[in-house]
């Protein structure tokens, strides 16, 4: 499959798409990347992931990101998870992410995440086990 091929599935995905080198840089974002956080692709490229992760958060997802990159083996072993992520407004959403490693020939070259607005769910759910 050509690069302009591929290109166009990823921005026709509903889910947000995010690579990430091995430095933590974003390296791809897709359509739905800038529908989610806010930030348009030349604003993301480029830039470390910590645009998207709260700051009470970063100390864990680094720990985590560097322990996944070193043993080539993610936690979670692409199982969605529940978190926080930052839009670029400032506001606080849901995500529920995966994640899955890059791997070059013979070593990890980087990290994708897909992820979608579980915002709205999680505060309903809530709503309903306040009542």
């Amino acid at each position: 499959m050509d690069d302009a091929i591929a290109t166009f599935i990823l921005d026709q995905m509903a889910d947000a798409l995010i690579f990430a080198t091995v430095d933590g840089k974003i390296a791809g974002w897709n359509g739905a990347s800038t529908a989610l956080f806010g930030f348009e692709k030349g604003e993301a490229i480029g830039e470390s992931l910590d645009l998207i992760i709260p700051p009470h958060l970063r100390n864990a997802h680094w720990a985590g990101f560097v322990s996944a990159v070193k043993a080539g083996q993610l936690k979670l072993n692409g199982r969605p998870t529940l978190t926080r992520a930052t839009h670029k407004t400032g506001r606080r959403l849901y995500v529920e992410m995966s994640f899955a490693l890059v791997r070059s020939s013979d070593c990890v070259v980087g990290s994708v995440a897909v992820a979608r607005d579980a915002t709205e769910r999680v505060e309903r759910e809530r709503a309903k086990a306040a009542r």
